[in-house]
């Protein structure tokens, strides 16, 4: 249901359909009779909400159900669930907060509405990744590497990497157990090692021991063993050395001695006191010596083969403490030195050809020859391609041996002649970051790698797929005391990998860092982390978790998502997909267009219910009524560009051809290497090509092909198109600054002499200077959320009023501001410029937002059609740029791919050729090329599976893509 603040009669669309409310209820009245429906307690009632473009409207959202909120790209979905439902979840629980407490907590706003009722502790789950620091990775975000680091803590054993036997230390009850496990009748005696402290004679400190009541030490050695009365030695120094001068002859305390027989309670109380006296006395050290024969030694000390071991402690596992971080590396796992991938650059070269960069050259080029006239007596193959090496080949290249130099001994001899310019300059060219040499990337200190479980070291576990680490832990080896203390760690670590596997995410390790992973796979990961802690009777408001993913992943996403609702909670999905609109419980589509066009409730109900609706649009596309219908001719390819041997991360060898001028769809299930090839690959490998700076290309033999059918390639991506708030879409497309020039021109500014920087609301001269150009005040709360208020100088206009004087056509610029793209079109027709640069926005579906609309307030999708507009406005014939856009279909509803699409096909009909990594079935269709990489994700992908015309790929067997384009 939906209120308009216009007065007109309220939109519902239930009276159109004929069907009752979603809750099955009449609303009832409030206490104060008036009409205010109160909300029933299966339902959360949302009560006049006017967030952003929102227009006062009611919504009810059934609890413990799955609701999908949709509608067009900017018709107020995340208005109201984030910015409206959860904002006041999250605020209502800092306001029961003490005012101490708050000043703690990220200030919150509260939102523009009515009431809401019914909320119940509210988890939202964005779409964008939520952490760049090198630190973090997949297992600290799932929680998985806590409960990893309290497991190998708790429960891992130590190693010395000298002989391999376990690391004990030795306490009483172990003492006393192996006394008792003797022979019976076998003499025993508890001795400790003689220690002098502070300087004292031995002399001194034996009158120490009498005076603490030690009666007799024993010695060993030179004929004179066994035990003597501490009056003895001290009366006749003579017949005893006590100057240790004699090595065979050592002198130690005797703590007590004893028989071995069927021990009663007082024995043993007497055994454990002696020995608790002897680690003391000796500071850690208790023998044991059996028959004058044999001497046994026990400490409490955990050190073994000379070597202290740190004990196994959570903070000693983790790379963000500097108690467990490598000293080296400081947890980063890289360090600046010889970067091997500078060195090697093309690991499809083999040594005789030249692969080591470093070794070319007329002098040089000895280390070459001297390793290559020695490599035949250790078999080592000159002429294998670097990248097929064996592990024990390669290492052989890299750090030779007594008969050979490698590439390391190299380096060293080039770090003694620093003093030589040449020198310097080449060791500063083959620098960068590199695995660090102490941790090998493990990130955690030598001593944290010595500490096992099951056999396996946590760094080890780190590197495995979640797939494997979740097999490995199924069959984990426990002693049963090893078990009592895992049981609840193994549990925990299971259900957030279960949860994992289920999402789709099998492929990642648990080292993989968080700055290298997409929108979707961060917002499942986070996903995770709250499945695994098994709430119930809370509010998940998910953003469009469907991104990224293939279609056969999505239905595993919406079992999780239904589990999640099982055990008790509300699920609210801002969602285009049809696959998930389908097993939702309830949908609310929002529209009917976008910004002031949209923010109502245009239908609500089941699947079936929306399909009849006549005024939703997602209902017609869902019915078959609207449809995106794929190109009636496929446009043939204007040349190809070609990588060969494309052997980053997963992908296996595969030489990959891209068509150039028309829409090639690169698709696959998550993590068959789609990001891989073109972006980390395809991408920066034109860059290098143009000249243009960036990270470096990866791992590929070649790069050919009709390179010079392009002058440039641009990757439109879903960043926002500026980071201060003044930033807009009419100053991105550089419309404004025609605008500014016309304004300038106007006699009335002329005679004030304002130029064109006096009408910019981002530099002084004609802005207002209360608020800067913002239009509002921010005052700072100390306890509060902060309060926006309008700017009391400027009214919220901007500018100066001497500026707002001047007029065209009777509008000033903060009227102009005010404008949708579609008005200003109209406003601006006799103004070519400014027409011609402002119809890029309209052909991108962007006509209803105004001119003056803060970026920050734009979504992904809107702010990549954006971007999208600005190349669209250029038409130079000169420029035929490669375009690479990684899902644009992120928050785009159906509607707004049929317009993205058209837009594709604008860029192509001037020229240019598109490039697009998408899972979105109507995009594929409508493609002139696919690219599909597969079978699997992880391991079990980076194969080449199809390519060609999209007809062509029903016919694979292999192509999990192709079964949904089938069944579609």
């Amino acid at each position: 249901m939906a209120t308009k603040e216009s007065g007109k009669k309220p939109t519902d669309s239930r009276k159109k359909t004929g069907k009752k409310n979603p809750t099955g209820k009449k609303k009832a009245k409030s206490p104060a009779g008036a009409d205010t429906p109160v909300a029933p307690d299966d339902v959360i009632f949302i009560k006049g909400a006017r967030m952003h473009n929102l227009k006062n409207i009611d919504v009810a959202i059934p609890r413990n159900k799955m609701t999908v909120v949709t509608g067009v790209s900017g018709s107020g979905k995340s208005s109201l669930t984030m910015d409206t439902l959860f904002a006041e979840g999250q605020r209502r629980y800092a306001e029961s907060l003490s005012a101490y407490a708050r000043q703690f907590l990220m200030r919150m706003d509260k939102p523009d509405v009515d009431y809401i009722r019914g909320i119940c502790p509210a988890i939202a789950i964005e779409q964008k990744v939520t952490t760049r620091t090198p630190r973090s990775t997949v297992g600290s975000m799932t929680e998985v590497y806590d409960y990893l680091r309290l497991l190998f803590a708790r429960a891992g054993r130590t190693y010395s990497p000298v002989s391999g036997k376990e690391v004990k230390k030795d306490n009483v009850t172990d003492v006393v157990d192996f006394i008792q496990q003797l022979p019976e009748g076998t003499k025993v005696q508890i001795l400790v090692p003689l220690i002098t402290r502070y300087g004292r004679s031995i002399a001194e400190e034996l009158n120490i021991l009498m005076q603490k009541g030690f009666s007799r030490v024993y010695i060993t050695g030179n004929g004179t063993g066994g035990p003597i009365r501490i009056e003895d030695i001290l009366d006749s120094t003579e017949a005893i050395d006590i100057s240790g001068k004699k090595k065979k002859q050592k002198i130690y305390l005797l703590i007590d001695r004893i028989v071995v027989k069927p021990f009663d309670e007082d024995d043993l109380h007497r055994l454990a006191d002696s020995i608790q006296t002897a680690f003391y006395e000796s500071e850690g050290d208790c023998l044991i010596e059996t028959d004058g024969q044999k001497l046994y030694n026990f400490n409490n000390r955990f050190e073994a083969d000379g070597i202290v071991f740190e004990e196994p402690a959570p903070n000693l596992f983790s790379f963000n403490n500097p108690y467990g971080a490598c000293p080296e590396c400081e947890g980063f796992g890289q360090v600046l030195g010889i970067d091997e991938d500078l060195v090697i650059p093309d690991k499809t070269l083999s040594v005789y050809e030249g692969a080591v960069v470093c070794w070319r050259g007329e002098k040089m080029g000895e280390w070459q020859t001297a390793f290559i006239r020695n490599a035949a007596r250790y078999q080592f193959p000159v002429h294998k391609p670097v990248a097929d090496l064996s592990a024990t080949e390669y290492d052989l290249l890299w750090n030779g041996n007594d008969q050979i130099e490698g590439i390391r001994a190299f380096f060293d001899m080039v770090g003694q002649n620093l003093y030589k310019i040449q020198y310097r300059i080449m060791q500063a060219r083959f620098r960068g970051r590199t695995t660090c040499p102490s941790c090998m990337g493990a990130r955690l200190r030598r001593e944290a790698l010595y500490v096992k479980v099951s056999g396996q070291t946590i760094s080890t576990l780190m590197t495995m797929p979640a797939t494997e680490l979740y097999d490995w832990l199924q069959q984990i080896k426990l002693t049963p005391h090893e078990q009592a203390i895992g049981k609840r760690i193994l549990t925990e670590i299971n259900q957030r990998l279960q949860t994992l596997l289920d999402v789709g995410l099998g492929y990642l390790t648990l080292s993989r860092a968080a700055n290298t992973l997409s929108g979707g796979e961060s917002q499942r990961i986070q996903l995770t982390r709250f499945l695994g802690s098994n709430l119930t009777d809370s509010l998940y408001i998910l953003d469009e978790p469907s991104i990224g993913l293939h279609p056969r992943d999505t239905s595993r996403l919406i079992s999780v998502l239904k589990s999640l609702r099982d055990l008790g909670n509300t699920v609210v999905v801002v969602e285009h997909d049809e696959m998930m609109m389908r097993e939702a419980d309830h949908i609310i589509d929002m529209g009917p267009l976008a910004s002031h066009l949209g923010g109502e409730v245009v239908a609500t109900g089941h699947y079936k219910e929306l399909e009849k609706h006549p005024e939703s649009l997602t209902g017609q596309y869902l019915s078959g009524k609207l449809r995106i219908d794929p190109p009636g001719e496929v446009r043939k390819p204007g040349g190809f560009i070609s990588l060969q041997g494309c052997r980053q991360h997963n992908l296996k060898g595969i030489d990959a051809d891209f068509p150039l001028n028309l829409l090639c769809v690169i698709t696959g299930v998550s993590g068959s290497g789609k990001t891989t090839l073109v972006k980390q690959t395809l991408y920066p490998a034109l860059l290098k090509h143009f000249g243009a700076g960036g990270e470096r290309p990866g791992l590929h033999r070649s790069l050919t092909g009709d390179l010079h059918r392009i002058t440039s390639v641009e990757m439109v991506d879903q960043n926002p198109i500026g980071k201060s708030s003044r930033s807009n879409p009419v100053t991105y497309i550089k419309a404004w600054d025609e605008i500014r020039k016309l304004f300038a021109r106007q006699p009335l500014a002329k005679m004030r002499g304002f130029a064109e920087r006096h009408f910019s609301f981002n530099t002084d001269g004609g802005r207002c200077d209360t608020c800067k150009g913002e239009g509002e005040v921010t005052v700072e709360m100390q306890f509060l959320a902060d309060v926006h208020l309008l700017c009391e100088s400027c009214k919220g206009k901007r500018f100066k009023d001497e500026v707002l004087e001047i007029t065209y056509r009777e509008k000033n610029v903060y009227d102009i501001l005010e404008m949708s793209v579609d008005e200003a079109i109209e406003f601006f027709h006799s103004e070519k410029k400014i027409k011609t640069a402002l119809q890029p926005l309209a052909d991108v579906g962007l006509g209803y937002a105004k001119l003056g609309q803060s970026s920050n307030t734009l979504s992904g999708g809107e702010a990549q059609r954006v971007k999208l507009a600005s190349f669209l406005g250029r038409h130079s014939g000169k420029e035929k740029i490669l375009f690479i856009f990684d899902e644009p279909t992120t928050g785009l509803h159906m509607h707004d791919i049929r317009k993205l699409l058209q837009s594709f096909n604008a860029l192509i009909d001037n020229g240019h050729s598109v490039i697009v990594i998408e899972h979105n079935t109507d995009v594929i269709r409508s493609a002139d090329w696919i690219i599909d990489l597969g079978p699997e994700g992880g391991a079990g992908g980076g194969h080449l599976l199809y390519a060609g015309a999209p007809a062509g790929i029903k016919k694979s067997k292999e192509s999990l893509t192709a079964q949904y384009l089938i069944e579609n």
